[in-house]
């Protein structure tokens, strides 16, 4: 047993959005293992009612709030100093107490770092560090700023540049670093050559118990309609924008042919551009107490994300529940299913309308379509299994600084 420090830049819990649930099965890992010192921000105000819960089992969590309109405003200042915004948003002075006085007192043994922002909390430490990027977030910014013009095109593009910097000094810096699949780590080994070495892919996972089919669970949605869902946090901009895009690009066509057709969009804090979807062909359900009956009953469950990277949790869980799923080629091809006999991929908005369109057509095939899916999961997406391989870096660093 180790001590260690666990920085995240959002609560790790509850594991009700993407990065969450990531760094929740990783910190549970550790929590088996380890005494973990825990510091993360609250950016959700109700996310505060589950700090107690977290608390008890570590050994010691440190978690102010983040105020997002305050950590916005106060990034910009990053456009005098020359450092990505990214990082100022996450700079906080107690935060960097905290860590100091945590490692001198708790007798830190090594640092476990969840995003890149939180890395800068572990420079100086002198310690053993592990930093899980889950994605090449720089990418992510150069990408969004091919999608706007204007001042926007040349902040996101700035961002992308000065995040790029970063990372690569720490994956410099620190013992080893993670990407949820091989394609971002193969991307950043790319734009780090000097880190390939320390790089490795560290694959996401699902709870196939939790998400499992049951007969007795009851449908949300009207008898007699066919049904798609989409899941997934409603204020995340990839999400955003691709219920918009599929509502106005690939809608219109599907119910011409499924007359009474309708696109079920299941998440917390829609935007105010999901909610001007909501009507007679969307229904907005805004947060839900449990996501897998609109998982289970769906007909067809959509992915159309085209500016997320690595893999989606979201894709896995739909998988999971033994739904067919139909997802948009870049984000779905990251969970190594076979497509056209463990999901379907599609590249833009006819290839959507005409898969979705034969799936339900024929519930036969998007049965057998479903149940394949779920034996991929079951094969291949043990939480357990795939986090394995940070015990013995982990190890080999501890072991390393003892020698």
């Amino acid at each position: 047993m180790a001590r260690l420090l666990f920085l995240a830049h959002r609560l790790p819990y509850p594991p009700n959005k993407g990065d969450k649930v990531r760094s929740y099965h990783l910190l549970r890992h550790l929590l088996a293992r380890h005494e973990v010192h825990v510091g993360s921000f609250v950016d959700d105000p109700e996310d505060e009612a589950h700090v107690p819960t977290l608390a008890r089992d570590c050994a010691s969590l440190f978690a102010p709030r983040l105020h997002p309109l305050r950590a916005r405003a106060a990034s910009l200042a990053a456009l005098l100093d020359g450092r990505a915004l990214t990082l100022r948003y996450y700079q906080d002075a107690a935060m960097a107490r905290w860590v100091r006085r945590t490692v001198a007192e708790r007798r830190i043994d090594a640092v476990v770092v969840f995003c890149s922002s939180m890395a800068q909390y572990a420079e100086g430490l002198g310690l053993p560090t592990l930093v899980d990027f889950v994605d090449v977030d720089s990418a992510k910014w150069t990408q969004f700023a091919t999608d706007r013009g204007g001042p926007l095109a040349w902040l996101y593009r700035r961002e992308g540049e000065r995040l790029l910097a970063y990372e690569r000094e720490v994956a410099a810096r620190v013992e080893r670093s993670y990407f949820v699949t091989e394609r971002e780590t193969e991307l950043f080994r790319s734009l780090a050559p000097e880190c390939a070495g320390a790089v490795d892919a560290l694959a996401n996972g699902v709870d196939a118990d939790y998400f499992a089919p049951d007969p007795a669970r009851a449908s949300p949605y009207p008898a007699g309609a066919p049904a798609i869902a989409f899941t997934g946090a409603m204020d995340y901009w990839p999400n955003v924008d691709a219920v918009v895009w599929f509502v106005q690009q690939a809608l219109p066509a599907l119910r011409a042919a499924h007359p009474g057709l309708t696109l079920h969009v299941v998440g917390r804090n829609p935007a105010p551009a999901v909610r001007a979807l909501a009507g007679e062909a969307v229904n907005v359900t805004g947060t839900v107490a449990d996501v897998r009956p609109y998982l289970q009953h769906a007909d067809v469950v959509v992915a159309p994300l085209r500016l997320a990277r690595g893999i989606q949790n979201k894709v896995l869980e739909a998988m999971a529940m033994a739904r067919p799923v139909v997802a948009a080629t870049g984000c779905g091809s990251t969970v190594g299913a076979v497509d056209g006999r463990e999901i379907v991929l599609a590249a833009d908005a006819p290839a959507f309308v005409h898969e979705v369109g034969a799936l339900l057509a024929n519930p036969a095939r998007a049965s057998a379509l479903g149940a394949a899916g779920r034996e991929h999961v079951l094969a291949d997406y043990s939480w357990s299994a795939n986090l394995a391989r940070i015990d013995d870096h982990l190890a080999a660093a501890l072991a390393a600084r003892a020698a």
